[in-house]
Parts: structure tokens; C-alpha cells; sequence
């Protein structure tokens, strides 16, 4: 698969030759997607494009690219962005507490593999916390150690149970009784096509 005519078809970049203001040249980009940098190449073409949001059809054509390509991470981040457009974006700031305190010794892995608890603000009908699954993201790192910050994404099961939150909201991340972590809302975005009734990972 040719993945720059791709793009191309997708509106992202110019034909080859065609003269363009753009600092970002399609050698940069396949530079980008060659060295399996794809969060990278993809983040700055959606700026090229604007506030248009990304389609579902051009997230699945981009992971069986680089499913061809054999860049499982790459693979990952664009079904990841596929389950985006059915949920929408939630980016945060999270910390996780040292081991000591959450009971966590090992990193967190960072391409969407972990599926912890969050309290976002829900209540069980008795007036109990009630907690919800979204499978975690960390930006531009491979893993996220205990005592460690970074900028994440959450991809919720259940987008409905979301749908409240709202940038400044501080989220508690839970794999058992102590808190694991605490993430900062940083940007909310809705849904660019129809949810589906839960959202996990993208088809295989």
C-alpha cells in the first residue's frame, strides 16, 4: 500500500510537485512514518488540515497501512484515533502515586493495552461510587513508571457515562482499593461519527 498517496487521497497532503506554503514536505513525513513515528506524522497533519476532524474510514485505511508495514505500535495508535471518532477526546495530565502508596510496582504500559477504573463523579444507585473503565493512552512515551507524569488519553467503554466531564475535572485512576493515580482534564472533545453502544478497541 502506497502510504503518502493515501494521504494524499485523504486531502492531507499535496501531489507530489505541487508547490505549497506547508513547512512539513512528504519526505518529512515519510521519514516520520518510516521510523514507525506515526503519533507524531499523523498529529502534524491534522494540524495541516485544520479543525476538520479525521474520519473513521481514513483511521482504518492508516492501520491496515501500517499493519502492512508491520508498526504494531503504529497499528494500535490509529485504531486507538478510530475509537476516538466514535467516543470522542479526552487528553489529561496524569500522576501516578510512587509504589509505595498504589501498590503498582510496574510501568504502565502506554499504547492502550491497560483498561483501569476511573471515578469521574458517577453514583451507584445507594449513593456509592461508581466506577468506569476507559482503556489508557500515554502520549509520545512507551510507558509511564509509578511516581511518574505525563500527558495521556482515555478511551471510555462507555462514552454515555462521560459525557459530563469537562476540562479542569481531576479523575481518579483505580486498579484496586488505593489510588493509583490522578489525572487532570486538559481537552474534551465530542464524537465525530455516531458512538456505538461500547467502545474498546478497534476491529483487528
Amino acid at each position: 500500500m502506497d502510504v503518502l498517496a493515501l494521504l494524499q487521497a485523504a486531502s492531507l497532503l499535496p501531489p507530489h510537485g505541487t508547490p505549497t506554503d506547508n513547512t512539513l514536505t512528504a519526505d518529512d513525513l515519510w521519514d516520520y512514518l518510516a521510523h514507525d513515528q506515526w503519533e507524531t506524522a499523523l498529529t502534524l497533519l491534522e494540524e495541516l488540515r485544520g479543525a476538520d476532524p479525521l474520519p473513521t474510514g481514513f483511521w482504518k485505511s492508516m492501520a491496515e497501512a501500517a499493519e502492512e508495514l508491520r508498526l504494531e505500535r503504529s497499528r494500535a495508535w490509529c485504531w486507538w484515533r478510530w475509537g476516538e471518532t466514535r467516543s470522542g477526546v479526552l487528553r489529561a495530565e496524569l500522576t501516578l502515586r510512587p509504589a509505595a502508596e498504589s501498590g503498582r510496582r510496574l510501568p504502565v504500559p502506554g499504547a492502550g493495552v491497560l483498561r483501569p477504573l476511573w471515578d469521574v463523579g458517577n453514583r451507584a444507585p445507594d449513593g456509592g461510587i461508581s466506577l468506569n473503565i476507559a482503556s489508557l493512552w500515554v502520549e509520545n512515551a512507551l510507558e509511564l513508571p509509578p511516581g511518574g507524569t505525563a500527558l495521556v488519553r482515555l478511551l471510555p467503554l462507555t462514552p454515555s457515562q462521560w459525557r459530563h466531564v469537562a476540562p479542569g475535572d481531576v479523575l481518579t485512576m483505580h486498579e484496586s482499593a488505593p489510588v493509583v493515580g490522578t489525572a487532570t482534564l486538559l481537552e474534551v472533545g465530542p464524537p465525530v461519527e455516531p458512538p456505538l453502544p461500547a467502545v474498546g478497541e478497534g476491529p483487528r
